[in-house]
């Protein structure tokens, strides 16, 4: 007999907003609590899927259903995921909460301007001398999600109150 459907976390934002730093500290949070979970981030499944990546549309096309897919099929077997990816466009986040019963949107609102500051990966930087083409915020609109279960704010919130924030409506919602 299977055992009981995991649950997802999705945390979305600008490259450069914070997703990965507050994905580690919910992970870590959890795991106080007695939770597994596991970050499924974009940039360690990129490598796989596409170890060139070019990052046009039709290569974000394949690479996000294939991340979805797997974020599925995890939550599907009982690990709980924490999806840390920007995925740009809105129809890659909703096909994710279509397809997973337990599954909260968390939204990092940071300026482009804050996130250009950061940029720990050099991708603006890379996006205004033209050898990135296709950087969300920059180059390609960032589609900001319309069903916010967690809204974070980059300047105000810190990496732990943005986790006691998501605590807050993951027991809201059932999760834990």
């Amino acid at each position: 007999m299977a055992g009981e459907p995991g649950w997802a976390v999705w945390i979305t934002g600008l490259p450069a907003s914070g997703k990965s730093t507050i994905a580690r500290a919910l992970k870590s949070r959890l795991e106080e609590m007695g939770v597994d979970a596991y970050i499924l981030e974009s940039d360690v499944v990129r490598r796989v899927l596409t170890p060139k990546p070019t990052y046009t549309l039709e290569e974000r096309e394949f690479f996000y259903n294939a991340f979805v897919y797997i974020g599925v099929l995890l939550v599907e077997n009982g690990v709980n995921v924490i999806f840390d990816a920007t995925a740009h466009k809105r129809r890659w986040r909703r096909a994710a909460r279509g397809l997973i019963d337990k599954f909260l949107q968390v939204y990092i609102r940071c300026p482009f301007e804050v996130c250009r500051e950061r940029d720990p990966k050099g991708i603006y930087r890379m996006a205004e001398t033209g050898e990135a083409q296709f950087v969300p915020g920059a180059q390609v609109e960032y589609e900001e999600p319309w069903q916010i279960d967690v809204e974070i704010d980059c300047v105000r919130d810190s990496p732990e109150e943005a986790v006691d924030k998501i605590i807050e409506a993951m027991r809201e919602n059932g999760f834990i």
